[in-house]
């Protein structure tokens, strides 16, 4: 059944202290999201967890498990129950020593409807990925990708539309967001662990705020689609997260937004219908001159 209108929350929420209390708080959001009507919720980046990555500790990797696993257990069964499809990020145990930055999608049945790990991984201050997180799969033959056999940049398909999944550093890469489209999904989205550092945010915060959202609606413009970007808020040790968590329409306006303090839901309608008319009458990709692109795949051109 084709869903022409899509109702798509974004839960925003900052750390309650430990997996449990996330995981409770979280539901306590899904659950209200639904009651108002939302069909594709999505939380934030290591919803359940605080964000890990402030310093090259060890001990962290504790706080990672497998995907089936507990988390996705609970959240498969709130999925069945309300009928809505859930959009959850999570520390991923794969292996003994292989963990990653994933997004598990479950369907408004409770199955996994796909899996995505991370592919761009940071190492910034405060932000130290590459210590916790190895880069998502890419390259797989195409035939053996399934809901455990997650493949670069493949779009999940849910009961109510088709899911194109970055997580946070991923969001500024145009070339994500378009083989995405490309393969296409309905929806983008990029549940997002952003934030101020005490001794930047009077002097550059206003513009990195500025940057991530124009990133994520250049996107929507460009790919004539639906973009939403979950953000955690609240103070974890020496990061600010900035919250506004918003919801794009493809023409790049900002159709739902929340604060930088506040725990909230972000919804929107989504009317995939829009889609076409506005990729008809901007034609970006009619126009692509894709036998002119090789250099893409290259480092930098000498």
């Amino acid at each position: 059944m084709k869903f022409p209108k899509v109702q798509l929350a974004l839960v925003q929420m900052r750390d309650a202290g430990s997996k449990t209390a996330s995981i409770a708080a979280a539901t306590t959001w899904i659950e209200r999201a639904a009651a108002e009507g939302a069909q594709v919720i999505c939380l934030q980046e290591l919803f359940a967890t605080c964000y890990p990555c402030q310093a090259e500790d060890h001990t962290m990797f504790d706080l990672a498990e497998s995907i089936p696993g507990p988390t996705t257990d609970a959240l498969a069964e709130l999925a069945r129950r309300l009928e809505v499809v859930i959009v959850c990020p999570m520390f991923e145990k794969r292996a003994a020593g292989v963990y990653h930055n994933t997004v598990a999608v479950l369907d408004a049945d409770g199955t996994i409807a796909g899996i995505y790990r991370k592919m761009h991984i940071p190492d910034d201050p405060l932000y130290y990925e590459k210590f916790y997180f190895t880069p998502g799969d890419a390259g797989q033959p195409r035939a053996s990708v399934g809901p455990d056999k997650p493949n670069g940049f493949n779009v999940i398909s849910t009961r109510y539309a088709k899911l194109g999944v970055g997580i946070c550093w991923d969001q500024w890469y145009p070339e994500a967001a378009r083989l995405f489209a490309l393969a296409g999904a309905d929806i983008l989205l990029y549940p997002t662990a952003i934030g101020w550092i005490d001794e930047e945010k009077e002097e550059f915060g206003a513009g990195q705020l500025d940057a991530w959202m124009t990133s994520m609606r250049a996107h929507a413009i460009a790919n004539g689609i639906f973009v939403g970007a979950p953000n955690r808020v609240g103070i974890e040790g020496r990061v600010e997260f900035w919250g506004n968590s918003f919801i794009v329409s493809p023409r790049g306006e900002v159709i739902a937004k929340a604060n930088s303090a506040d725990d909230a839901i972000v919804t929107a309608e989504c009317s995939l219908e829009e889609m076409d008319v506005v990729r008809t009458h901007w034609p970006f990709l009619r126009d692509r001159r894709v036998d002119a692109y090789g250099d893409l795949t290259r480092r930098f051109i000498d």
